[in-house]
C-alpha cells in the first residue's frame, strides 16, 4: 500500500493497524454492517496473532457510540493478545450530546484500551509512538464530532518532537491533503455527499508536524485506506474493518525504512456484501465507497522510498 523512507526503526519492527472497528453487537441495518462487526474485528485480531507482531495500534472508534457491552466484547476480542494493544480515542468514543446511554470518559478509556493518559509516548523495539486525542472529553467537542488537538498537547507533542527521531504519531482524525482527497470526489464525483467531521484549527498541529524530523501520521476516521503530504509530513490513514473494504494496516518498520500492506479480514463474499450494502446507502456513503474501490484498484497508494 505504501513504501516510505521517513519511517524507520534501529531494529525490524512489526506493527498491526486495526481502525474504525465500531463493534456493535446490538444493532444492525447500516451500512457499517454492525452485524458483522464483532466477527470482522475478531478475524483481525485472530489473524494478527499468526503475523508475529511487537504491538498493534488503534486510531480509535472502537466501538459503535461507546456502549457498556461494546466495550466489553473489544476487551473480549482483545485479551487473548500478547503483545500491547494502544489506541487513541476516536469520536464515537467520547462522550457526545446525543448519546442516549452512558459513555466512559477518555480517562477510563485510556486504561482500558490505552497505556493510563493522553497524550503518551510509548517506544516499542526502539520505535517511538506519540499518541493524541482529537476526539476531546465530556468537556471538549462535547456538541460535535469534529476533532481538534489542543494546545496543550501541542506544546507536548512540540517537546516531544524535538527529541525523538522518525517519530509515529498516532492520532483518529486527518490531515489536509486526505480530507482534500474527498472534498475533490464530491467536486467531481458525487456533488451532494457530505464530508465527514473534519479537524478544527488543523493548521497549528500540522505546523507543530512540520517541526519534528519527518514524522509519520497513522490517523483513521474516514474508513478508507488514504495517504498524503502536508507541510512534508506523511500521513497515513487506515481503512475499517467494519465495512468495504474490511482490512487492517501490517507495518513493517526497518532501519532503511517502512512498507504498510492492507490485510483483508473478509473473504470475497464479505467484501462484495460490504461494497454492495455501502453502495446502496446514502450519497456520503456511496461517495466513501468508490473512492475506496477505486483506492484498492489502484495500490500502491505511495512509494516515497529513498
Amino acid at each position: 500500500m505504501v513504501q516510505t523512507s521517513a519511517l524507520t526503526a534501529p531494529d525490524p519492527v512489526r506493527l498491526a493497524v486495526i481502525a474504525d472497528p465500531h463493534v456493535g453487537t446490538r444493532a444492525t441495518g447500516s451500512s457499517k454492517l454492525f452485524e458483522h462487526s464483532l466477527e470482522h474485528f475478531e478475524a483481525a485480531v485472530a489473524d494478527i496473532g499468526d503475523r508475529d507482531v511487537d504491538a498493534v495500534l488503534s486510531p480509535g472508534d472502537l466501538t459503535k457510540d461507546g456502549e457498556d457491552w461494546n466495550v466489553e466484547a473489544v476487551e473480549t476480542a482483545i485479551a487473548d493478545l500478547d503483545v500491547p494493544f494502544l489506541a487513541v480515542p476516536g469520536n464515537h468514543d467520547v462522550p457526545k450530546t446525543g448519546d442516549e446511554h452512558d459513555v466512559m470518559g477518555v480517562e477510563e478509556f485510556a486504561d482500558r484500551f490505552g497505556p493510563g493518559s493522553y497524550p503518551f509516548h510509548e517506544q516499542i523495539r526502539g520505535l517511538d509512538v506519540l499518541g493524541i486525542n482529537s476526539a476531546g472529553t465530556a468537556d471538549r467537542l462535547f456538541e460535535t464530532h469534529d476533532g481538534r488537538v489542543d494546545t496543550e498537547q501541542l506544546e507536548w507533542l512540540r517537546s516531544k518532537l524535538a527529541t525523538t527521531q522518525n517519530p509515529l504519531v498516532l492520532v483518529h482524525h486527518n490531515l489536509e491533503s486526505v480530507t482534500a482527497q474527498i472534498e475533490a470526489h464530491r467536486d467531481n464525483v458525487v456533488d451532494e455527499m457530505a464530508i465527514p467531521p473534519t479537524m478544527r484549527e488543523l493548521d497549528r498541529f500540522i505546523e507543530t508536524l512540520a517541526q519534528g524530523d519527518d514524522p509519520v501520521v497513522l490517523t483513521g476516521h474516514l474508513h478508507l485506506p488514504l495517504t498524503g503530504v502536508d507541510q512534508g509530513v506523511r500521513e497515513i490513514a487506515a481503512p475499517t474493518t467494519c465495512s468495504f473494504p474490511q482490512s487492517y494496516l501490517l507495518f513493517v518498520v526497518t532501519p532503511s525504512g517502512t512498507e504498510v500492506r492492507l490485510v483483508p479480514v473478509t473473504d470475497m463474499d464479505g467484501l462484495e456484501l460490504a461494497h454492495d450494502r455501502r453502495a446502496r446507502d446514502s450519497l456520503t456513503a456511496r461517495g466513501l465507497t468508490s473512492i475506496g474501490a477505486a483506492r484498492v484498484a489502484s495500490l500502491p497508494l505511495a512509494v516515497d522510498s529513498e
